[in-house]
């Protein structure tokens, strides 16, 4: 009886408990049903105003094109805008590209960093390399049409992204770091007159052409186009200015990563073991071994130089812990490691390579850099970064999960590929030999 009674009593608790349920599974529904509704709203509202913003590139005013700009640049930084790129990439490329050609240097800037943007949003793929293939004549030419230092580091850095992302062969990628190239040293023809490249144009160009040298494979280049290079960089180490000090630091210690110097070393000696008399080797061999010797000794120097007068302490703090860095690694082969918070997570490198990708990433995104980080799968493979929390952008939120496969599915494959060439160098430091660089430089005496 009391057994029964007891059953009883459960099944009217659980009749009670479905009735809530019952009442409480359609509160819940008409919640969900509001939240998707309001997030519907807001997304249309998003896009509408980015619609209105490419609207007004048309407009023969250039301030409004500059807030125009603007306003794009402040969409892109706060969500990855997948959905509106896959209806209005063609346009707002083509439009940011007249704004290069006839805009003032203001609209350069800005219309340089929303390309840049939108390459990183559109990923590997076609749409990049059309991208790529499109802006370059236009970036190239307006190098040529002034030499404003904001103005042209803009270009620079938009230059290097979308080689970055839509660069799918070497060749391409050697193409845009020619152009960075004659920035600073243009090819002159009798009637013009060289221009000196300010200190922060040239802190750029050996930025972002580092950037792109990170994707290259250093054992396939042509040694007599790289020791230029090579010479110039380690000349860029004297020079006052200790941002572009640093930045040609990086780039050279870059360049011992991949075993550039190595190579070219390596080649002479092989043409000066040939000859049987020490005076017959190649001047080639003798301008290599100099050079590496120099440049060791430069970063040396750099790591322990002593404050002027008028040297800011943060700039000299900075450069010889950079600089200590580097002699490290050229004498011992330990390469700085970096970790930084991705929300709750850490992000970690941990060669050369990956830092000088991490610094420049950063720097042009700004405050962007976490939201793509979180939600970029672009950059998640570069840095083989994989967040613990899936993070969706509010327009992703709204897709089914057969339309989310197919939202992706045109960059994801080709991603794998062209991330396995973005990333050659992530394991280059890995199982090398500690203090090869000493031992090289003992092998060489």
């Amino acid at each position: 009886m009391g057994k029964r009674n007891s059953q009883r009593k459960n099944a009217a608790m659980l009749d009670s408990d479905d009735d809530n349920s019952s009442e409480s599974s359609t509160s819940t529904v008409r919640s969900d049903r509001m939240s998707v509704a309001g997030n519907e709203e807001m997304q249309v509202d998003k896009d509408s105003l980015l619609d209105q913003a490419v609207d007004a590139l048309y407009e023969k005013r250039g301030s409004t094109r500059e807030k125009a700009l603007s306003s794009i640049i402040e969409a892109f930084n706060s969500n990855l805008q997948h959905q509106f790129v896959e209806k209005k990439f063609a346009t707002l490329l083509h439009q940011c590209l007249n704004c290069i050609k006839k805009g003032s240097s203001k609209e350069i800037c800005l219309a340089s960093h929303v390309i840049g943007l939108l390459a990183l949003t559109v990923g590997c793929g076609d749409n990049a390399n059309e991208l790529l293939e499109d802006s370059l004549p236009v970036i190239s030419q307006a190098f040529k049409s002034g030499s404003e230092a904001t103005k042209t580091s803009a270009l620079l850095e938009c230059l290097a992204i979308i080689t970055f992302v839509g660069g799918s062969d070497p060749e391409q990628t050697e193409k845009s770091m020619q152009v960075m190239w004659q920035v600073v040293h243009p090819k002159l023809s009798s009637n013009v007159v060289a221009v000196k490249p300010s200190a922060p144009v040239i802190t750029t160009m050996v930025s972002a052409w580092s950037f792109l040298l990170t994707t290259m494979d250093g054992w396939n280049l042509n040694p007599k186009d790289w020791q230029e290079s090579i010479s110039y960089l380690s000349s860029l180490l004297d020079k006052d200015d200790r941002s572009i000090r640093i930045a040609s630091g990086e780039a050279l210690a870059l360049i011992f990563e991949l075993g550039i110097l190595e190579k070219f070393s390596a080649g002479a000696k092989i043409s000066s073991d040939s000859s049987t008399e020490e005076g017959n080797k190649p001047r080639e061999y003798v301008h290599i071994q100099g050079l590496k010797a120099k440049i060791i000794n430069q970063a040396r120097n750099l790591s322990a130089e002593a404050g002027g007068k008028s040297s800011a302490k943060k700039d000299l703090s900075n450069q010889r812990n950079t600089f200590r860095d580097i002699l490290e690694y050229f004498e011992d082969g330990y390469s700085p490691e970096i970790s930084i918070k991705i929300g709750s997570e850490s992000l970690q490198t941990s060669t050369w390579a990956q830092m000088i990708q991490l610094n420049f990433l950063k720097h042009f995104l700004g405050g962007g850099f976490i939201k793509h980080m979180q939600e970029n799968e672009l950059l998640q493979d570069v840095f083989g970064f994989t967040p613990k929390k899936k993070y969706l952008s509010d327009s992703e939120h709204r897709l089914s999960s057969s339309e989310k496969r197919l939202f992706r599915s045109p960059n994801s494959v080709v991603n794998k590929a062209r991330t396995q060439q973005l990333n050659k160098q992530r394991m280059l430091s890995e199982g090398k030999n500690i203090g090869r660089f000493a031992a090289n430089m003992g092998d060489d005496a």
